[in-house]
């Protein structure tokens, strides 16, 4: 392979809500906390032992807006992005470095009302596929669910 890859996958929850910028000409930033969970059976206890790691989640521009409007501290989502560390002087003038990730593609994962508050349905509902059902699988030839097949 010639090239390389910065690729990001994360499926959490917001920390808060988006923070936005504002900047000449237009252009926008958004910042979030995004929180991830990794969980296990502790062998000696038996405890189950949840570890939360926190990203730092930057989107841009029109992404920026829809997550201004759409997205609340909480809501569970699914990002893709690139990591990006940038450097930068705290008021004691030494050097920091931030590790981002910057969103390019996204799916907000947390079911939203079918109607929003003037009756007409949300901008979100009409661009999202539909999800299947917690009823059962249904067969296409017989409409018939898969639970009540003989074998």
């Amino acid at each position: 392979m010639n090239g390389t890859i910065n690729k990001v996958i994360l499926i959490g929850h917001l920390g808060d809500n988006v923070k936005m910028h504002y900047f000449e000409g237009g252009n926008s930033i958004g910042r979030f906390p995004l929180a991830t969970n990794d969980s296990y059976v502790n062998k000696q206890t038996g405890e189950r032992v949840v570890n939360t790691e926190w990203h730092n989640i930057v989107v841009r521009n029109k992404l920026a807006e829809i997550f201004e409007r759409y997205a609340k501290k909480g809501d569970k989502v699914y990002l893709e992005g690139r990591l990006r560390t940038r450097k930068w002087t705290d008021n004691e003038g030494r050097d920091r470095y931030t590790t981002e990730i910057h969103v390019t593609e996204f799916t907000f994962l947390t079911p939203k009302p079918k109607e929003s508050i003037g009756g007409q349905p949300n901008d979100m509902e009409q661009n999202t596929a539909s999800q299947p059902s917690a009823s059962g699988n249904i067969n296409s030839e017989t409409d018939i669910p898969e639970d009540d097949l003989p074998f």
